[in-house]
C-alpha cells in the first residue's frame, strides 16, 4: 500500500526564513505524491518502505517498519547542505504478511523515480527493502546492463530459505540475474556460518571482513570498491545498520558488538555515492522500537544526509 508524504513529520528549529544558506531540511523538503513528481535532474526523492515482515520471517527483532517516519523526523532538524532539491514521495507499506507484493510496489516506485532522472533515497524497513530497491533499478535499466550492488553489512544475506526474508535477498538476486554482482563490506566471521562463505564464493561475490575494512588503511577499501565498480555499468548502494558497532547503533534487528565504526561507514557511503555510476541507495534495519534515546535513528539521518551530499 502506498501512502503520500506527511508534512507533520518535517518540523524543526528555524534559524532563518530568508536565506537558503540558513535553512534546515524541514524548510526545504517538498511534499509530493509520487504520481505528481515531475522530471528534474538533481532531485532526491525520499521514499520509505515500512516493513517488518522480512525480519519477522528471519526471526529478528521487529520494529523497523517505524523507521521511515522516525528518520524523517531527525533528518528534518539537520542543516541543509545539498545542491539538489529534496522531495518526500511518501511510504510503501507492507500490509500483513504480503512482503512480495510490497517489494513489487516499492520496485515500481523506484523505477518511476529513476525514470524522472531523480535519485531514489529509500528508508527501510528491514533489509528485505533491498530486494524491492533492486527490482526497481533492474526494471529501469532493463535486463542487459551489468548492475553492481554494494552492501555494507555484517551478514551476507545469502541464505536459502523456503520463504524469502531479510536474510535471503542477495541469493534471490544472484540466482535470477546473471548480470548482477555483489560486494559486501564489513562482513563478520561470527555473523555468518562457514557454508555462507562457501555460497558467497560459489556466486562469485566479493567481500571484505570487518577487520579488513578497518585495518587503518582506507585505501584498501577504496581499491576494492573501484575494482568492483569497474566491472559494472551501474551501481546501487545499500546499508544494513547492523553492520555498525552496537554501541553506536543499538536500535537494529541484530546488534553487532564488534561492528564498523560509524565514521568508517560514512566514508564508504560517501565514496560509493560519489561515483557517477551510482544510481540510488537505501538504509535499512533501523529499529526505533528498541533504540536507545534515538541514537540509531539520529545516526541514520546523519548518514542519509552525508550520502546525499556526496552524490554527483
Amino acid at each position: 500500500m502506498y501512502t503520500p508524504a506527511n508534512k507533520e513529520l518535517w518540523r524543526g528549529r528555524v534559524d532563518s526564513d530568508q536565506e537558503l544558506s540558513g535553512f534546515r531540511f524541514h524548510q526545504v523538503v517538498k511534499m509530493q505524491d509520487i504520481s505528481e513528481v515531475h522530471r528534474n535532474d538533481g532531485v532526491f526523492n525520499l521514499i520509505g518502505f515500512a516493513s517488518d515482515e522480512g525480519v519477522r520471517r528471519n526471526k529478528g527483532r521487529q520494529g523497523a517498519s517505524e523507521a521511515p517516519d522516525a528518520v524523517r523526523r531527525e533528518l528534518a532538524k539537520l542543516p541543509y547542505h545539498l545542491e539538489g532539491e529534496l522531495v518526500d514521495a511518501g511510504n510503501v507499506i507492507c500490509e500483513g504478511s504480503d512482503l512480495e507484493k510490497a517489494q513489487e510496489e516499492l520496485g515500481g516506485q523506484v523505477e518511476r523515480i529513476l525514470n524522472l532522472s531523480a535519485t531514489p533515497i529509500i528508508i527501510g524497513g528491514g533489509h528485505e527493502t533491498v530486494y524491492g530497491h533492486y527490482l526497481g533499478v533492474r526494471k529501469f535499466l532493463g535486463k542487459d546492463p551489468k548492475l553492481g550492488i554494494i552492501n555494507i553489512d555484517a551478514h551476507f544475506d545469502l541464505r536459502d530459505d523456503a520463504l524469502p526474508s531479510s536474510g535471503t535477498m542477495f541469493r534471490q538476486i544472484m540466482e535470477q540475474d546473471k548480470n548482477a554482482g555483489y560486494l559486501c563490506l564489513g562482513v563478520q566471521k561470527f555473523g555468518n556460518t562457514k557454508i555462507l562463505f562457501d555460497i558467497a564464493d560459489e556466486f562469485g561475490c566479493k567481500y571484505m571482513l570487518q577487520h579488513e575494512v578497518e585495518s587503518g588503511n582506507f585505501q584498501d577499501t577504496v581499491r576494492k570498491i573501484d575494482d568492483f565498480s569497474n566491472d559494472y555499468d551501474y551501481i546501487m548502494l545499500t546499508l544494513c545498520t547492523d553492520s555498525i558497532m552496537a554501541s553506536a547503533a543499538p536500535g537494529v534487528s541484530a546488534p553487532t558488538p564488534l561492528g564498523l565504526d560509524p565514521k568508517t561507514v560514512k566514508q564508504i557511503m560517501a565514496y560509493a555515492a560519489a561515483k557517477e555510476k551510482t544510481l540510488s541507495f537505501d538504509i535499512s534495519e533501523v529499529n526505533p522500537r528498541v533504540d536507545e534515546n534515538g541514537k540509531t535513528v539520529k545516526l541514520a539521518a546523519y548518514l542519509a544526509a552525508e550520502t546525499m551530499n556526496s552524490f554527483n
